[in-house]
């Protein structure tokens, strides 16, 4: 059985090989562009749109895995550059559902024969998605949806995540150490993600303690899990109709206020992730809807996830930062975080923030989207390079999904605003402002302390200064190797100034074999110091972000 599956992750993985091998191709010829030899390429944005689109159908093509995996790399800018991030956020999880045959096994092997279990069950799926697909059903005279895993998804997925390991060392020689580390970890994570998703038990579970989370609240509805018919890979649940959030006609015919219904929406989430802990991770319109009287229905938990207490706070400094305009708070949080390296160049970092959050904000001060603001900060993200924690990845894919989801339904939307007015009612803002007068105070005594300590160590500096005895240490951090390659080239400049002088002494009293050899070192260190000036890590300036650079990516966009 175990060499079945090998023989299987084997045929797999040339199948997916075949398919990727001509960006692989691309990509090797940015490094040498003529694979064995020759200088590295540019690669324009334009390059990156086609090749993104490459890969998109490339996802499509190779089936349920690999679309899951597009849907998991669009929520990672610190592994893929923004370009490819906007083509994979196109990738939709809707695929032809499997004959109903083949799925009627699942379901008899779960629960037993289909006309005992139910009254009913309409054999036309109703939606149909990599990994699994719901049908209609009833169950004591009710209408039930039941969601059935896709026939044979587990040898497949298995397989699949086998290939994608086995890749991991190629896909690493192309990409730079800090991405590694993150596409490593991000394998991980995917095996994880896609095998909870796959686990029905577990969906129950999380679609059950979300619910009670808004029990009571009139302006949520989250189907109930009928327990007696549901399984690993059976998930049974009360049926709820209503609109589609995206249909905005529709919603207009039923009287709906579609900017209260955004702030619904946007309330819901926060307090899933600021005060539950635990959200639903999947907000597309496909799994939005709404009833007639407005209230808002959540459809598939299969992607979900939890927040820590901490990232729950930092995420809360994160926004308070941004309504206050605080750009140390901003860069303060990320760092806690573990979005923001602390070595980052905090000042460059800042210019990003700030033109960000000015060239969202439009003429009115209050005015500007975290859409906006997370997109900027995602094109510097695949720059600089950050990682991304896989936690606080799949928070941000929820909070740009639900923030389109309501600009779609208001286009004026002020996702900031609706945020910070939920943080003031929450007392987090009247928490955040008694703790930096604690800190304050805290910073004034030591300040005082300081001052009264100083005059002393001063005298005692000055009198090794007046003694002769004052010495100063100075270590120099040299992380991008830039003296050692100053070095370099100073000594191959002495070397071939010295093989020049003898290829032309020797040319001049005729020893011209031994001219010929000098003239070939020379050759050779003219090409050595050439490399060593095209080399990419040598001495360069610090980027340089204007605001002028950003509207020439959002006209990309």
């Amino acid at each position: 059985m175990v060499t079945l599956a090998y023989l299987r992750a084997y045929r797999r993985f040339f199948v997916v090989a075949w398919q990727f091998l001509p960006l692989l191709l691309s990509y090797a010829r940015d490094r040498r562009r003529f694979l064995l030899f020759g200088p590295s390429r540019r690669v324009s944005a334009e390059m990156r749109v086609e090749r993104a689109d490459t890969l998109l159908e490339s996802l499509l093509t190779l089936g349920p895995t690999f679309i899951k995996l597009g849907q998991l790399l669009s929520t990672r800018p610190d592994i893929l550059p923004p370009e490819y991030v906007d083509e994979l956020s196109k990738l939709q999880d809707e695929v032809p559902p499997a004959p109903w045959e083949e799925a009627e096994k699942v379901v008899e092997a779960e629960l037993g024969p289909v006309r005992t279990n139910f009254d009913e069950f309409d054999t036309e799926a109703i939606s149909g998605a990599s990994l699994g697909q719901v049908y209609a059903a009833r169950i004591d005279g009710e209408r039930v949806a039941v969601k059935v895993r896709r026939p044979n998804i587990e040898e497949l997925v298995a397989a699949d995540l086998r290939v994608i390991r086995w890749s991991l060392p190629v896909l690493m020689r192309f990409i730079g150490q800090a991405r590694a580390f993150s596409l490593e970890n991000l394998a991980d994570e995917f095996a994880r993600t896609i095998r909870q998703e796959m686990d029905y038990d577990r969906e129950a579970s999380m679609l059950a303690e979300i619910r009670s989370n808004f029990d009571g609240d009139e302006n949520v509805e989250i189907p109930q899990v009928v327990d007696s018919h549901s399984g690993p890979r059976v998930l049974t649940m009360e049926y709820i109709d209503g609109t589609k959030i995206n249909r905005v006609a529709d919603l207009d015919e039923r009287g709906i206020d579609r900017h209260e219904l955004a702030e619904m929406l946007q309330r819901a989430y926060l307090q899933m992730i600021i005060e539950d802990g635990v959200f639903h991770a999947d907000p597309h319109p496909g799994n939005l809807a709404v009833e007639d009287d407005g209230t808002i229905v959540f459809y598939d938990f299969g992607m979900s996830g939890r927040v820590d207490e901490f990232i729950q706070r930092k995420i809360v400094d994160f926004y308070i930062a941004v309504a206050n305009q605080d750009i140390d708070g901003i860069l303060d949080a990320l760092i806690e975080m573990g979005t923001l390296s602390p070595e980052a160049d905090r000042a460059t970092m800042g210019k990003v923030m700030e033109l960000a959050i000015a060239d969202a904000r439009g003429e009115d001060i209050e005015t500007y989207r975290v859409q906006q603001i997370v997109s900027q900060v995602e094109d510097t993200i695949y720059e600089f390079p950050l990682r991304l924690p896989s936690n606080l990845a799949l928070v941000l894919r929820v909070a740009t999904v639900v923030e389109g989801v309501c600009v779609t339904l208001d286009p004026e939307f002020d996702f900031i605003a609706v945020a910070t007015e939920y943080l003031t009612e929450q007392g987090y803002r009247e928490e955040s402002i008694k703790q930096y007068l604690s800190e304050t105070g805290d910073q004034l005594q030591a300040s005082a302390r300081s001052l009264a300590r100083t005059p002393p160590k001063l005298e005692r500096a000055l009198d090794r200064v007046d003694r002769d005895d004052f010495y100063v240490r100075a270590d120099i951090e040299d992380g991008n190797d830039v003296v050692d390659l100053l070095a370099k080239r100073l000594v191959y400049g002495m070397v071939l100034s010295v093989t020049l002088f003898s290829t032309a002494f020797l040319y001049a009293t005729e020893a011209f074999r031994g001219a010929i050899v000098a003239a070939v070192v020379s050759l050779a260190l003219v090409g050595l110091l050439y490399q060593s000036f095209r080399k990419r890590r040598g001495i360069r300036a610090t980027p340089q972000f204007t605001r002028h650079e950003m509207r020439q990516r959002r006209g990309r966009e």
